[in-house]
């Protein structure tokens, strides 16, 4: 929530120089503390028909002036300066209204006794504290007008309210007769408040004329016709303030490296040969957002929550309103949005638009500075290449004179893969970082933009303004089709093709709605129209498989020899360009980084794909033939960190993370092909008897899960093989991976090692990596007594459960559980796991899945920021955490407290004993962790109201009843009010109830708001 200003704080702020105005402030801010005489309440000569007109006169003045204050100031001395400026247009339009209101008495006979002091005059300083030093509503570019203006009209209330009752303590009310002083409350409330907000909308009308910020700020603006390239962003800048010129060097290096526009749309080291790129500055449309504040209920890594959240209806004003507001520089603005939604390209386009107004753009690309450094430093990695030498962010700041830094933290999703640890606190950290800068008189605003689907594994201050990118509607489809038309029609007609039409794109259902595949399939059709002469619509992982083949196809047929070649051959030329490409994906996929460098690739190439006595030609090492396609950027600059990271030498990425990433998936099905075709004709298979070495060279490094869209891509990759291959799939791996955990005595592809694991990490990845196939391979659950053989009991399966979680990490191990549903069930009296399977219904929540029914068949509790999970019925929620893997077999009712699980904010997943073992055992040092943990013990174990539970809530009451003073008495009030409504038994939680009660002189009140019946308090309160 944006902290608002009070009227006293906006008349420091504009340097107020009527005496009689900050006099009477300053009476009522010391009379609170040392009541009427000591503050000198006897020497004010100042009454409230002089406050009245003191405040008009004042704004009336402060409206005129406005006009002045375009220029001459930095940026946020001016949003602090409009701000205030609003605040006093909200209480001079009162006080005009309240002197012109129909009252059965003027404002100076009100005060003819307040000199008289005693009750009558300590009421006046506690009126004037009441309207002049009360939080005043704000507009916020993120809510309509009309919001603003009912949080307006609910404060005039207010003040009304407080004007009521001076009059019932003066004179004047004594001399009314019993029907005026009926009506007279009613009259102050309902006629003041209705006239000033008339006075309001009229000077506010005024503002939005004279200062461009009013407009943007409330969002009164219509949605606007369609511009390309944010162009309507710097047409609002340029309206707030002239072009900033003469910039220290420093500076011009920094928004000169911001500048953009003039780039392709797609950073390539070489574009397709048959196809202009449109530049960044004409062909990225404006994106269509929702927007949403964060409580700690907020859920946006989940997209039902998103249904009916808020949509911009003008997303280039509602960013400039932001960055113009207060909030832009006391909490991060963060950016969500489906891989190839067009986050990196939104901060691409505004830094280049910022670059020319009062703003300094600051981007810092998150995969490619240390994870695990402070926000500032990141900051200063990321400028420091850019200047050619370290710079402190405090001395790049001095430097900006008056500019408002933007930080823009991109890839927030890259920070968590390239970390490994938990930045869970990251947001935290950043709007720490922004606190710190504005107490030094520095503010900075901050965007940081990650995924939607990582958005869970970080936790949101309260407040914190959250976008989601939406995808294209059919008219975005259209407007980008045309700027692509226009840009290649006459390329393209040169071959005998045409451009992409709209409605063959949109026939493509949602490859057309996401920027990125939007521009894939445009590039895939261009080459032989393919789109436009076959109707079937494509997959995603169809779509990149057929351009990445396509383009590698007419590369090699640029060679005469090649051209000469049957076509069978030169389908197995291509297919090794893949493989190769694949390595290179892989190659960054097991480092878990985004960029590797030449040297590593040379080293990697050659290992996997490398035939005997296969040496480098003429034409560049394994390095540089593998990424002169069109996938890939060349990292060029020996001082970046991305040139570091690559030992110095040349560094290469995909051109976007999901080439990558559909291309390990590619890989590791391949291999699986290649192991089907050598043993087509095996019938019996014995695990030492197959030739996996390719395919564990491949998936041994790296679970295929820690990454979402490649196990995705692999999934619908397997899907689509036909049936044969598939069930021939399940009998090959199934028998790899009852012999995966044994020592096989020589291996090929012993050279390809680019990461050094421990062989139990090896072992885990790979047997984990062969489940996730044979389920993505079945057409039906797997049963891992048929998976495991004559070897399938519990325990052996317990042991790979144990074995993944232990050595796949954080990363490896969540996904793993989100991308393998799986269900107990009991068949013939046997008990069994099943795994996946097309027919199961689930729904991805968080960290864990729901499996063999719906969502609603669930009970799903909030307490605080986290969720408790219990199942009402069969089938179970089995193996989302390996521990909880011996206890649920054993289990046989669903209410048992091993089954019953609590998603934690962080992700985990753990049970109500082992939550209740860690509230007894292991008290965390920091008050906020101690209440998380409290919070989630006792959502968990008052899930079901059985007797085990009962126990186990009695021994979480007594611990916390023992923690006393050392927990802020409101958290343990929330606590206990959250037991209160959920019907837990008072017997319970009576204790803690008694040890509260005489800890403040306020107990009650506090505890009767958190929700503690009033009931059950007057029962322990009697003799």
């Amino acid at each position: 929530m944006t902290e608002t200003l009070s009227y006293a704080d906006a008349l420091k702020i504009l340097g107020c120089k009527d005496s009689r105005l900050v006099k009477v402030i300053d009476f009522a801010a010391t009379a609170a503390l040392t009541g009427w005489a000591l503050a000198g309440g006897a020497d004010l000569a100042l009454g409230l028909r002089d406050l009245q007109e003191d405040a008009v006169r004042y704004g009336n003045d402060v409206v005129r002036r406005v006009p002045e204050w375009r220029g001459g100031a930095g940026r946020f001395a001016r949003t602090q300066r409009l701000t205030a400026v609003h605040a006093v247009v909200i209480v001079s339009a009162y006080f005009e209204a309240l002197g012109r209101a129909s009252l059965p008495f003027g404002l100076d006979r009100l005060d003819r006794d307040r000199a008289a002091g005693g009750t009558r005059a300590a009421a006046f300083a506690e009126l004037v504290e009441k309207l002049l030093t009360r939080p005043l509503p704000m507009p916020e570019p993120y809510r309509p007008y009309a919001e603003t203006r009912e949080a307006v009209e609910r404060h005039y209330r207010r003040m009304s309210e407080a004007v009521a009752g001076y009059v019932r303590e003066v004179a004047a009310w004594d001399e009314l007769s019993a029907d005026e002083q009926a009506r007279v409350p009613l009259m102050l409330v309902e006629g003041p408040s209705a006239h000033a907000l008339r006075i309001y909308d009229e000077d506010y009308r005024s503002l939005t004329l004279d200062s461009p910020e009013f407009r943007m700020w409330s969002l009164v603006t219509e949605t606007q016709a369609f511009a390309p390239g944010l162009s309507r962003v710097a047409r609002l800048l340029a309206e707030l303030a002239p072009p900033r010129v003469g910039d220290r060097p420093m500076i011009h290096l920094v928004r000169m490296a911001a500048a953009a526009l003039d780039q392709s749309l797609m950073a390539v080291g070489r574009a397709p040969d048959d196809v202009t790129l449109p530049l960044l500055g004409e062909g990225y449309i404006s994106p269509r957002c929702k927007v949403a504040e964060m409580t700690r209920e907020s859920a946006p890594a989940a997209k039902s929550w998103w249904k009916g959240r808020l949509e911009l209806p003008d997303a280039e004003a509602f960013l400039v309103g932001h960055l113009t507001s207060p909030h832009a520089t006391q909490a991060p603005l963060v950016v969500l949005g489906e891989p190839g939604s067009g986050k990196t390209k939104l901060t691409e386009v505004l830094a280049a638009r910022l670059a020319a107004s009062e703003f300094l753009p600051i981007k810092v690309e998150l995969r490619d500075v240390v994870a695990e450094s402070s926000v500032i430093s990141q900051i200063e990695q990321s400028v420091s290449p850019l200047l050619r030498e370290k710079v402190k962010y405090r001395d790049l700041v001095e430097a900006a004179e008056g500019m408002l830094p933007v930080v823009m933290l991109d890839g927030f999703d890259e920070l968590l893969q390239a970390a490994g640890t938990n930045r869970y606190d990251y947001l935290e950290q950043v709007q720490e970082f922004q606190d710190e800068q504005s107490r030094h008189g520095c503010p900075v605003a901050v965007i940081v933009t990650s995924r939607t689907v990582v958005a869970d594994r970080v936790r949101f201050p309260e407040g914190v303004l959250t976008i989601e990118l939406q995808p294209f509607e059919k008219e975005q489809v259209r407007q980008w089709l045309e700027i692509w038309a226009e840009t290649n029609r006459a390329v393209l007609s040169r071959r005998g093709r045409t451009p992409l039409p709209a409605d063959v794109a949109l026939a493509q259902g949602e490859l057309a709605r996401q920027p990125l595949l939007l521009l894939l399939l445009a590039i895939h059709d261009a080459a032989e129209n393919a789109l436009q002469r076959d109707e079937a619509v494509l997959g995603r992982g169809r779509l990149y498989e057929s351009l990445i083949r396509d383009f590698a196809y007419r590369e090699l047929l640029k060679d005469p020899e090649v051209r000469a070649l049957p076509a069978a051959r030169r389908g197995g030329l291509v297919d090794r360009e893949l493989v190769r490409l694949g390595t290179v994906a892989l190659s960054m996929f097991v480092r878990g980084r985004a960029v590797v460098s030449e040297t590593a690739l040379d080293r990697d190439l050659p290992a996997l794909c490398g035939a005997p006595g296969e040496e480098r030609d003429g034409e560049g090492g394994w390095a540089r033939r593998a990424t002169e396609r069109f996938f890939f950027v060349h990292v060029n600059d020996p001082g970046s960190a991305q040139a570091k990271e690559a030992g110095g030498t040349q560094g290469y990425e995909f051109l976007h993370a999901t080439f990558g990433e559909f291309l390990v998936a590619w890989l590791a099905v391949y291999a699986l092909r290649d192991l089907i075709r050598r043993h087509d004709h095996d019938e019996e298979l014995a695990g030492q008897l197959v030739d996996d070495d390719l395919l564990y060279a491949i998936t041994s490094f790296s679970c295929l899960a820690e990454r979402g869209p490649t196990v995705g891509f692999a999934m619908e990759l397997m899907g689509a093989l036909p049936a044969e291959v598939r069930a021939r799939s399940v009998t090959l791996l199934s028998a790899l991976l009852r012999e995966s955990l044994h020592e096989r005595p020589r291996r090929s592809f012993l050279a390809f090692r680019p990461v050094r694991h421990p062989v139990p990490r090896r072992l885990a990845a790979y047997s984990a990596n062969l489940t996730l196939l044979v389920v993505a391979a079945s057409d039906k659950p797997v049963s891992v007594a048929e998976l495991l053989g004559e070897s399938g009991d519990f325990a052996r399966w317990s042991s790979y459960a144990h074995l993944w979680k232990s050595q796949l990490g954080g990363e490896g191990w969540t996904g793993l559980i989100g991308a393998m549903p799986a269900r107990r069930v009991v068949d013939g009296g046997k008990r069994d796991i099943r795994l996946g399977g097309s027919g199961e219904s689930w729904e991805f929540e968080g960290a864990g899945w729901w499996f063999g029914r719906p969502r609603p068949a669930a009970r799903t509790r909030a307490l605080g920021r986290y969720k408790s999970y219990a199942l009402l019925e069969r089938p179970y929620l089995l193996n989302i955490d390996a521990d909880l893997l011996t206890d649920s077999l054993r289990a046989d009712d669903e209410t048992h407290p091993s089954l019953i699980v609590v998603q934690r904010g962080s992700g985990q997943v753990v049970s109500c004993t082992r939550l209740v073992e860690e509230v007894l055992m292991n008290r965390p040092s920091s008050v906020e962790a101690r209440v998380a943990l409290y919070a989630d013990a006792i959502a968990a174990v008052t899930a079901f109201q059985t007797p085990e539970n009962r126990r186990l809530l009695d021994l979480v009451l007594r611990a916390l009843t023992l923690e006393g003073s050392a927990m802020p008495f409101q958290d343990r009030a929330d606590l206990l009010g959250g037991l209160a409504g959920d019907g837990v038994d008072p017997a319970l939680w009576r204790p803690l109830l008694e040890s509260m009660f005489f800890e403040r002189s306020d107990s009650w009140e506090l505890l009767l708001r958190a929700g503690v019946p009033e009931a059950v308090m007057r029962e322990v309160r009697s003799p």
